[in-house]
């Protein structure tokens, strides 16, 4: 059975850093691309990080190219997102999610079909 659990977010302060786990279950990695999703308050749900399955790609939207990192640990069947420079804008709650297929562009990127979901994760970006 896919299960994605999620842990780590939480608050921080414009300019500091949070990192988001993502522990998977009933597959290995390198049969799914993980990606992570935010959705921030009043606005549309936006893909803002995957990496690939076998021979890893990673994919950033441009509101968060440079300062978040999506990394994965295949040993533990893991896979984090560094958030750096946090800005309030990134307030949301961020969903980590498999994928088998998905398209990007420069806003983000997206999947017709999303074969799991982890829990919502709040980040909150606040002075």
């Amino acid at each position: 059975q896919l299960q994605l659990v999620v842990s780590g977010g939480g608050s921080a302060q414009p300019g500091g850093s949070l990192r988001a786990s993502c522990a998977v279950t009933g597959f290995t990695l390198d049969h799914y691309a993980i990606g992570w999703v935010r959705q921030a308050p009043g606005k549309e749900r936006e893909g803002i990080a995957l990496v690939s399955g076998t021979d890893p790609a990673f994919f950033y939207a441009d509101s968060v190219k440079g300062r978040f990192a999506i990394a994965r640990d295949r040993a533990k069947n893991t896979v984090y997102l560094q958030m750096n420079n946090l800005k309030a804008e990134d307030t949301g709650v961020y969903y980590c999610v498999a994928v088998r297929s998905w398209t990007e562009s420069s806003g983000g990127w997206w999947a017709d079909e999303y074969d799991s979901w982890g829990q919502g994760l709040q980040v909150t970006v606040s002075s």
